[in-house]
C-alpha cells in the first residue's frame, strides 16, 4: 500500500509571469480553490495521508493555505458564516503535510530527491503541483492499483498532440493491455523527429525507492536540470517500468489556455455558477 506522496511545487512558474512574481503558480485559483488543493485532494481520496510538498523561495503561501487561520475563523464565527467556517477548517485538517525546501530550482529529479529522507525505503507517489486530473477513480489511485499488482514503477501517460511532443517525456513501449505499456525507453522533450511515439508522460508517478539511487546518478539534462525522466530511463534498464493510460480528463494548469478551460469546466459543474456561465458562453457564439 502506498502511504506517502511527494508533490513538487518549487518551480518558478515563468509561464504565468507577472502574476507568479509574488504568487506561487500552485496557488492560482480555480474559482475559489487553488490548483494545489485539487492535487492534495487527489492524494487523500486515494488513501494517502502523509504528503511531502517540496517548495522553494516565495512559496510560503502554500504552507499558510494548509495551516489554521485563527483570524479568518474568528471573523466567520462573529458573522455567523458557519458553512464557510467549516470549509476553512477542513482545509487545515486535510492531511498530514510536511514541507521541504528546494533551495535552487535544479529540476524535477532534484525536487523528488529532496523527499528521500522522509520517504525512506517505501514505494511512493509523485503528483505534480500544476496538473489537475478529473476522474471517477483518482488518477494516482489508478496507478497505485497497477503498482500493487506488479510491484514496479508506474507512470501516467496519455496521447500527445504533435505540436506538444517537444514539451513532454515521450515513451517507447510495448502495449500489453488496452491501457498498459511496458516502457522500453523514455526521452525528455524530444523533437518530433526524435520522438519514438506520441505517448507522453504526465504529472503522476508511483515509484520504487530505488529511483532515488538513479536520480543521484543522473547528470544535468534538458535545461541543465536534473530530469526525473532521465533517472527513470536508467531504472528501465534494471527493472520493468509501466506506463498507464489513465481514465480521466487532465488539465495542464501551468498552461494558460488549459488553466482557463479548467476554470470554465469547473464553473459549469457548480450549481450557483453554471446558469450564468453557460448563458455568457452561449452569448459569445
Amino acid at each position: 500500500m502506498i502511504k506517502k506522496a511527494v508533490i513538487p511545487a518549487a518551480g518558478l512558474g515563468t509561464r504565468f509571469l507577472p502574476a507568479t512574481k509574488s504568487m506561487p503558480k500552485e496557488m492560482l485559483p480555480i474559482i475559489d480553490k487553488p490548483i494545489i488543493h485539487f492535487v492534495v485532494e487527489e492524494a487523500i481520496f486515494s488513501g494517502i495521508e502523509d504528503i511531502i510538498v517540496v517548495t522553494g523561495r516565495g512559496k510560503r503561501a502554500i504552507e499558510d493555505y494548509f495551516d489554521a487561520s485563527p483570524e479568518i475563523e474568528n471573523h466567520l464565527v462573529r458573522n455567523k458564516k458557519y458553512e464557510l467556517l467549516r470549509e476553512v477548517q477542513d482545509i487545515s485538517s486535510l492531511a498530514d503535510i510536511h514541507y521541504i525546501r528546494q533551495k535552487d530550482p535544479k529540476g524535477l529529479g532534484d525536487a523528488v530527491l529532496k523527499a528521500e529522507k522522509h520517504v525512506g525505503d517505501e514505494p511512493f507517489a509523485v503528483l505534480l503541483g500544476d496538473d489537475i486530473i478529473k476522474a471517477g477513480t483518482p488518477c494516482i489511485k489508478q496507478l497505485m492499483n497497477l503498482f500493487e499488482k506488479h510491484k514496479r514503477a508506474v507512470i501516467g501517460v496519455e496521447e500527445v498532440a504533435k505540436e506538444k511532443i517537444k514539451d513532454y517525456g515521450i515513451i517507447k513501449g510495448k502495449k500489453i493491455d488496452q491501457s498498459i505499456y511496458l516502457i522500453e525507453n523514455i526521452i525528455e522533450k524530444p523533437s518530433l523527429e526524435e520522438a519514438p511515439s506520441n505517448i507522453g508522460t504526465v504529472g503522476r508517478y508511483v515509484l520504487t525507492p530505488e529511483t532515488f539511487d538513479y536520480i543521484k546518478k543522473t547528470p544535468p539534462g534538458k535545461g541543465n536540470e536534473m530530469q526525473l525522466t532521465d533517472a527513470i530511463k536508467m531504472l528501465i534498464g534494471e527493472e520493468d517500468v509501466y506506463g498507464y493510460a489513465f481514465s480521466g480528463k487532465r488539465y495542464d494548469a501551468g498552461n494558460k489556455a488549459e488553466y482557463v478551460k479548467a476554470i470554465v469546466d469547473f464553473a459549469l459543474e457548480r450549481e450557483e455558477l453554471k446558469k450564468d456561465v453557460k448563458r455568457y458562453l452561449e452569448g459569445l457564439t
